[in-house]
């Protein structure tokens, strides 16, 4: 099993972010299992010609979001609570909910709120 990422350096989003997305979407989908080692940042940051900040910078992220967890010098591993995105995302769409409604938008309004952030955030699908 192997990381398989693709930086484009002429895309929108900023390297980093890229990466942090692709193992996010690959722990998710299962192409990163539980308990995988993902490799040094300055491997990985070689590998794909990148500053090692900009990889450790994708690593803070994910661990923040739960995907990944750091244990020290054994290095970084796909978390096994693999939906703490998922959480974390449900519990911003109820904040936004509650917000949404306490200004008093309607449900049309909201939704629709979320759908230009969306667009937005996800330019290419």
């Amino acid at each position: 099993m192997t990381l398989n990422i693709v930086i484009d350096p002429g895309a929108p989003a900023a390297p980093y972010e890229q990466l942090r997305a692709q193992i996010a979407e690959q722990a998710r989908s299962g192409g990163l299992p539980v308990g995988y080692r993902l490799p040094p940042v300055r491997a990985l940051a070689e590998e794909l010609g990148l500053a090692a900040n900009t990889v450790a910078k994708a690593y803070r992220a994910l661990e923040a979001d739960g995907v990944v967890e750091t244990r020290g010098r054994a290095g970084t591993f796909v978390a096994a609570a693999g939906d703490a995105a998922a959480r974390r995302a449900a519990a911003a769409a109820v904040a936004y909910a509650t917000e949404a409604r306490r200004l008093g938008l309607g449900r049309a309004a909201a939704l629709a709120a979320v759908e230009d952030a969306l667009r937005v955030a996800y330019p290419d699908e």
